[in-house]
């Protein structure tokens, strides 16, 4: 504890000279899902369906991450310098990776994920693709096969034929496993179709595509190679190609600017896109320009647009219950995404109830269930009302729509408060669920609600009585006590939540060490209104002084003073409870001529144990008298959690 100094013959010289001193004074699909990716780059992305897991290469850090649906890591596979294509065996028991930075291509067990093969090829080997057991490989500005059929692996390499693919971006390949012996080919403007059912590559066809081709795609029936770019004319959109001929077919319209292609088992066809600031995945069904589905990427990075889809990052599952697809952004963090359901339409369900209805009288809900393709007149809707008699949701009858779609029922809601009324359609093979809701405000009678001891002001540590009194309600008798003194070092916490008393009381005792609110909270019912009422009372600080030094005690009329040496420095050591920053105001007052005067006030921080020691100058000249008092002063003494309160005056006197 520091022993502070205060001068009394200053004070008293300031006295003598002025009669008295002045005292200074806060539409996404339920089950899509998105995981960051531990990679630096992404080269490609194959699922297998059969073990549900997703691979995707990592150029950059020269590994292959097997994750699961969700997006989870399964296993990562390292030590594969520049890995960038990624083809799935037939029976889904092999991946097959290209190590374009090692000219070979490596072969993974999706049982285990190690690797269980590496073939040397000769050259960089970068697309795969699988056809008929063969592994199809692009290298350059050509393609080559690697047969791991025999007893020997079997590689042959420049199977282009005589097509001047030049292109500087990438050789692409495509096939289907449902089209055996077709594989395809493309590079800068060209495009070309062969036969591979023997040996070799048989040109079919060849023509020409657009050179901002990312990615390529064989249709499930053959009929079609589908571009990353391309048609429709004059806008951005997937092209596509008749396998005969190579011609113009009617193409896909897609935002800017398109990046992937993807076609599902059943001829769904998923396109990507750069798009900072419209949707990144679209989903056509076979033959249809207008989307079934978009999805929008987040943006998480610290750009005005959003994350973008990596080029050619688009994959089905097998079962065309989810398209992957990963995105990246300005912070160059990779995110897996599972974009469920894409092959079905999402509808949109609206739902509107009144704003406002006195309780048990009849209401009328109406609402509109549309889609792409209409639904057909009469499809059920499930009907759920939620208030506070039924938290948990009770069903009303089922309503079915009218041919446009739209839908209306009658309700006499029971309780009064918020009423929701949540309309849903379980949705169908070529429809997903959705859902609408809307709350109306239901009447309630007014609740009384009283709390005791407002603004009354009380010594420190008294325990007060504080006392809640319930009026007529309908079922629910509980109310709620809370406590919340004054200072953000403690919460506002329950003192006590219990049905009130036959006489509608529910008391609990608070310790008034500081100013403190009381809440009194009646949660309301079925009739009744919620309500909550406060009561703030006040709390002093606790003050003692102790005085030491002096040399006896004594009265001078009817007080006692304490007698010090003229040349002794008396010491007043206050003790106060302690809260962060405070201070204890020392006032000092002089006698002189039958009256006291101010000698002003200075204020002294306490230690944490909550003392503060003073000691004042002795005058050197006797005859003094003199008294002080320490206090706490709300606002002024560091803090506001208690009242003001002053401490008793010490009176003193100095002698020869």
């Amino acid at each position: 504890m520091r022993t502070r100094t205060l001068s009394t013959a200053t004070a008293l010289a300031v006295v003598l000279s002025s009669a008295v001193l002045a005292v200074g004074t806060a539409g996404t699909a339920v089950a899509d899902s998105a995981r960051t990716l531990p990679v630096k780059s992404v080269g490609d992305i194959v699922v297998d369906g059969a073990h549900q897991r997703v691979y995707v290469s990592d150029p950059t850090g020269g590994k292959i991450v097997v994750t699961d649906y969700a997006g989870a890591v399964k296993a990562t596979l390292t030590g594969l310098p520049g890995v960038t294509g990624l083809a799935l065996s037939a029976d889904s028991g092999q991946v097959y990776a290209a190590v374009t930075n090692g000219d070979r291509i490596v072969s993974v067990d999706t049982a285990t994920y190690s690797a269980t093969a590496s073939y040397p090829v000769g050259a960089a080997p970068g697309d795969l693709e699988v056809v008929d057991g063969r592994i199809w490989f692009a290298h350059g500005t050509d393609f080559g096969s690697l047969d791991v059929s025999g007893t020997e692996p079997v590689v042959r390499l420049a199977e282009r034929g005589d097509v001047d693919f030049h292109g500087a971006f990438g050789m692409f390949l495509a096939a289907d496993p449902a089209v055996p012996g077709v594989l395809v080919a493309g590079n800068g403007g060209t495009l070309a179709v062969y036969d591979v059912t023997a040996d070799g590559a048989t040109l079919r066809s060849k023509g020409d595509m657009d050179t901002a081709v990312k990615q390529l795609d064989l249709t499930p029936d053959g009929s079609q190679v589908l571009t990353s770019w391309g048609s429709p004319e004059y806008g951005y959109g997937i092209g596509a190609y008749s396998t005969t001929d190579l011609t113009n077919a009617a193409g896909y319209p897609i935002d800017a600017y398109p990046n992937a292609v993807r076609v599902a088992p059943d001829g769904s066809v998923a396109g990507g896109s750069f798009s900072w600031y419209d949707p990144d995945v679209h989903i056509h069904r076979p033959g249809d320009p207008t989307p079934t589905r978009e999805y929008d990427f987040p943006n998480t990075g610290n750009s005005s647009g959003a994350d973008t889809l990596v080029d050619g990052a688009l994959a089905w599952a097998p079962d065309a219950s989810r398209v992957f697809a990963v995105s990246v952004n300005t912070y160059g963090t990779y995110t897996l995404r599972a974009l469920t359901d894409p092959t079905k339409e999402l509808p949109a369900l609206t739902v509107s109830a009144p704003t406002t209805a006195e309780r048990a009288k009849k209401i009328t809900v109406t609402g509109r269930l549309t889609s792409k393709t209409p639904l057909p007149a009469g499809t059920a809707l499930k009907v759920i009302r939620t208030d506070v008699e039924s938290p948990g949701g009770k069903a009303l009858a089922a309503v079915r729509t009218r041919a446009d779609g739209g839908f209306s029922f009658t309700d006499t809601p029971p309780a009064g408060g918020k009423v929701t009324y949540k309309v849903s359609y379980a949705g169908d093979a070529t429809h997903a669920p959705a859902a609408g809701h809307d709350a109306v405000q239901v009447s309630r009678k007014a609740t009384a609600l009283t709390l005791n001891n407002n603004g009354k002001l009380y010594a420190y540590g008294k325990d007060v009585t504080f006392t809640a009194h319930l009026g007529t309600t309908y079922k629910n008798r509980t109310v709620s006590l809370y406590a919340d003194p004054f200072g953000s070092d403690k919460p506002k916490r329950l003192l006590k939540k219990a049905r009130v008393n036959s006489g509608g009381n529910l008391s609990a005792v608070v310790d008034m060490t500081r100013d403190t609110t009381v809440t009194a909270v009646f949660d309301g019912d079925a009739r009744y209104a919620s309500k909550t009422v406060k009561s703030t009372a006040y709390a002093q600080v606790k003050i003692s002084t102790a005085v030491s030094k002096h040399y006896r005690t004594g009265k001078i009329g009817s007080t006692t003073y304490y007698y010090f040496r003229k040349n002794t420095d008396p010491v007043f050591t206050t003790t106060m409870n302690y809260y962060a920053g405070r201070q204890q105001r020392f006032q000092l007052q002089v006698y002189y001529q039958g009256s006291w005067y101010d000698s002003g006030s200075e204020y002294f921080a306490l230690a944490t144990n909550g003392r503060s020691a003073v000691r004042l100058e002795a005058p050197g000249e006797s005859g003094i008298r003199a008294r002080m008092r320490s206090s706490y002063v709300n606002g002024s003494s560091g803090d506001s959690v208690n009242s003001t309160t002053h401490g008793a005056w010490k009176y003193f006197t100095f002698t020869n």
